[in-house]
């Protein structure tokens, strides 16, 4: 543990203006360091921020710089309670006038972040408008680690001004739910009829009486093909696993043009598409709903960080990387978490990693740590695609007992848990109904300190 008076203030650039970005902004300047955060949009928000217009982006999203950064389709709802989602010392509350529901629409979490934003007054630091370029060492190998320092390329999207900055350090906050991931089919490139990834999906409207294929059982799948059966004329769900929840087995029960088809084994170039069990049907739309995948097209690392299979690493702790730490750090990148006051644990420690309060093990320690945990992984049967899919409270607690958080509150793991229950079990309506034990634990996350804080005026759900 070093002194006081030997902390260390760095100039930082936070690349993305997203709930990560904006937490380690926070973190970072309270830490005393000089924040730079970038965003290429002209407002905070991250994939929070609908972007209406996807004309002009490639439907299947292969183009490496994508000119629609935000997947969010005009009706989404949350998929997680409000009550969770906050960041520690900053409840989501519900306020007049605005959407009051549990389960709210997208414009009510980015109004969230707006609040989080003005409250702690971090517009001052943010440059919209601005695309990061490139991001690079400079003069690597001649200087030691402690010395590093990045070069950071952008543009300002509007005058098209070039500018080159120095910075000590880069924190890279750009999301992982852009850059579609999409499966390798058979006929896939020469089928001539409409394919588009979910990532430019935005209302039902356009496959009103159409013959649509939903490939991928994923919320996204299930949510979008619930829009699609009420316009298009049949809708065949394509999933690797035909064991299905009970929600979902509810619904195709509901829906005569709703129907469950095992993996695409072709697709021909007349229309018709094949299924692996021999069954087939002629569609007019495919829709991948496949998830994303991590990419970082500005970053030039000389190797030492590479996404392989959807796997960034070697990443310690999914933080750092062992040979550039901890100059270069990523926030935001871990999945299947209570995500914001996860990315506030981050922010705290990469903050206070670069001050000097916290200090990083040996880099032979973090390798062996990395690789330990890769074969922990590997032995568990996890693919290496779901790398940072975490679904584990325990460890997100150890990691917060890092910087002094307290762990989770254990409302709040119970409200997440019981959420999901409802989800596998009632699709259609778990954003609007709950039992009475889940009312219990509403009422006791609405008296506790979390939103107390603040008061509740403004807040009772």
């Amino acid at each position: 543990m070093v002194s006081e008076t030997s902390y260390k203030s760095k100039n930082v650039c936070v690349i993305g203006a997203g709930p990560s970005g904006l937490v380690a902004a926070r973190e970072l300047r309270k830490e005393g360091h000089k924040v730079v955060v970038l965003e290429q949009n002209h407002e905070i928000g991250g994939q929070w921020l609908y972007q209406p217009n996807v004309e002009g982006e490639d439907p299947l999203g292969r183009n490496p710089s994508l000119k629609v950064h935000s997947s969010i389709y005009e009706s989404l709802r949350l998929m997680s309670p409000r009550e969770i989602m906050g960041f520690r010392d900053f409840p989501f509350m519900v306020k007049k006038g605005r959407d009051t529901r549990r389960f709210p629409n997208h414009t009510e979490l980015l109004n969230y972040l707006k609040d989080f934003c003005e409250w702690f007054g971090l517009r001052e630091m943010i440059r919209f408008n601005t695309r990061v370029e490139y991001v690079g060492m400079l003069d690597y190998g001649v200087c030691s680690n402690n010395d590093l320092k990045w070069v950071v390329r952008s543009i300002e999207k509007k005058s098209e001004k070039v500018m080159q900055e120095v910075f000590d350090a880069v924190v890279v906050a750009s999301g992982h739910y852009s850059h579609p991931r999409l499966p390798s089919l058979k006929g896939m490139d020469t089928w001539n009829r409409k394919q588009m990834h979910s990532h430019i999906y935005r209302s039902p409207e356009p496959f009103r009486n159409e013959i649509v294929v939903v490939v991928g059982n994923s919320f996204s799948g299930q949510d979008i093909s619930l829009e699609l059966v009420k316009v298009a004329k049949e809708v065949y769900l394509s999933s690797r696993s035909l064991n299905i929840t009970e929600g979902l087995s509810n619904v195709l029960s509901k829906h005569e043009n709703f129907h469950l088809h095992p993996q695409i084994d072709t697709l021909h170039s007349d229309g018709k598409v094949t299924f692996v069990d021999g069954s087939s049907v002629s569609a007019d739309t495919i829709l991948y709903c496949t998830g994303y995948s991590y990419s970082f097209p500005f970053l030039d690392t000389k190797g030492m960080v590479v996404v392989d299979d959807d796997r960034v690493g070697p990443l310690y702790e999914h933080t750092f990387p062992p040979s550039l730490a901890p100059s270069l750090s990523f926030i935001g990148i871990p999945r299947k978490i209570i995500g914001f006051p996860f990315f506030e644990s981050q922010a705290i420690w990469i903050a206070q990693a670069l001050s000097g309060r916290k200090v990083l093990p040996s880099w032979e320690d973090m390798m062996k740590s990395i690789k330990e945990f890769y074969h922990s992984r590997e032995v568990a049967g996890i693919p290496k695609h779901c790398t940072h899919d975490i679904a584990d409270s325990e460890y997100c607690d150890k990691y917060a007992e890092r910087v002094g958080f307290p762990p989770l509150e254990e409302w709040r793991k119970e409200i997440c848990t019981s959420g999901i229950v409802n989800y596998i079990a009632n699709l259609e309506t778990y954003r609007d109904c709950w039992d009475d034990n889940e009312k219990m634990k509403i009422q006791e996350a609405l008296q506790s300190p979390h939103f107390t804080q603040f008061g509740l005026k403004d807040s009772s759900l």
